[in-house]
């Protein structure tokens, strides 16, 4: 890896990694997914909740061998229909009998854990809530659009051997926003360093040593991808600063194409000094412009535990399949940048992760691995292309950060601000 400042900024990561590393970054807004999307039934930890949609107000006992117990929501009668409990992995069918969409939650009463939830559903319709519940106290709480929550009776379950399945507190956004403005302090430090590089990089382009702006092109776009969290913040500075060809008539002679790949692609397809000066300036611009603004922006506190997950999402997606090389085939550099700064933001977000995510320290231990493989391909600074990966590589790379990025889409539906009333 280049000079980075390994390890200084490192110690909000949920376990240390064995090679203490900087905060990496995410891919940029024009890279952004939508993980939890209305009507899409969201996993609550390790629960699998499977979502299958149906137009009629009843439905046939599941050949699955599990118990089935269709449950009413509707303001007037949330939860009602759950007259028999039992314990043990079961099916409830939620059938929407109200004139408008609803969410519906499985709670613990004493606690208000949740232990299995389905968004937007529809009027009429019914879908099923598959969950394993021991010994406790339990209730259904409806939320209909634009509307108070409704909670339902509570349900006694005594007597039975059987553990509970996963469930977690919801989180409010209340409780995001100081890990919120403490990752936003964290990007103010990042902006000057990313100045201070681009600076560098600029410098040699105008001297006309494009050997050393090759040297000063990396470091200068890794502190970049480590700031992945707030690329949604930054507005266009993102596709000024690190945009890519695509939706672009003319390709790389666009004039929209900017940034750090426009200078890498000329820097490595042999471009002349005095006609990569115009985009080397322009970078640094708009990193400076980037710099000033910050400290006026503010992230959404709601967006922080997704974006946790969309960083390496969207480094599997876009750096492992190569979507943006220009030509120094460092995409295993930013892939480790990335992972550095997931694990940064994951630092933050630990006081509310690590007494809801029972796969927490398991999230820790895959850091590790992925940083492990990663780090194997770094060869005193200088990483090996993606065409150049043997197959085992190739397998161990995709491997370690998909495995990563299934673990993180935990953390994305926990730090979900949900409705409580």
């Amino acid at each position: 890896m280049p000079d980075t400042k390994r390890g200084a900024e490192a110690e909000p990561g949920p376990i240390s990694p064995p090679d203490p590393a900087p905060a990496s970054s995410a891919p940029a807004a024009r890279r952004r997914t939508v993980l939890l999307a209305a009507g899409a039934l969201v996993a609550v930890g390790a629960a699998v909740l499977a979502a299958r949609g149906s137009g009629s107000s009843a439905r046939p006992a599941a050949a699955d061998g599990l118990p089935h117990t269709t449950v009413e929501v509707a303001t007037s009668g949330c939860g009602s229909g759950w007259t028999h409990p039992q314990a043990g992995h079961q099916v409830f069918e939620l059938h929407n009998t109200s004139s408008t969409a609803a969410e519906v939650y499985l709670t613990d009463v004493k606690t208000g854990a949740v232990y299995g939830e389905v968004e937007g559903l529809a009027p009429g319709t019914v879908r099923p809530l598959g969950v394993t519940l021991g010994n406790g106290s339990y209730a259904f709480k409806c939320l209909p659009d634009d509307a108070d929550a409704v909670t339902g009776p509570t349900v006694q379950i005594s007597g039975s051997k059987v553990k509970s399945g996963p469930a977690a507190t919801p989180i409010t956004q209340q409780e995001l926003i100081p890990p919120t403005l403490a990752y936003q302090k964290w990007i103010q430090g990042r902006t000057v360093e990313l100045a201070q590089k681009t600076d560098v990089l600029r410098a040699a382009v105008d001297r006309g040593d494009l050997a050393a702006a090759r040297r000063a092109w990396l470091p200068a776009h890794l502190v970049y991808e480590r700031m992945g969290a707030a690329y949604g913040t930054f507005g266009d500075s993102d596709g000024a600063i690190n945009g890519t060809t695509a939706g672009l008539a003319d390709g790389v002679r666009d004039a929209g194409f900017t940034g750090f790949h426009r200078v890498e692609y000329g820097l490595w397809h042999g471009e002349s000094a005095s006609g990569l000066r115009g985009p080397a300036d322009q970078l640094a611009k708009d990193v400076h412009a980037l710099e000033s603004s910050w400290p006026s922006q503010r992230m959404d506190p709601a967006d922080t535990g997704l974006r946790a997950h969309e960083i390496l999402e969207n480094t599997v997606q876009f750096e492992l399949t190569g979507r943006t090389d220009y030509g120094s085939g460092t995409n295993l550099a930013t892939a480790r940048a990335n992972l550095d700064g997931t694990r940064v933001l994951l630092g933050y977000l630990r006081p509310l992760l690590k007494t809801r995510d029972a796969g927490f320290a398991e999230l820790g231990d895959w850091m590790d691995r992925a940083q492990h493989t990663l780090d194997g391909l770094d060869h005193s600074g200088k990483w090996t292309p993606l065409p150049q990966l043997t197959r085992p590589q190739r397998e161990k790379v995709d491997a370690d950060l998909g495995g990563l990025v299934e673990r993180l889409a935990d953390v994305a539906a926990l730090t979900d601000v949900r409705r409580t009333a």
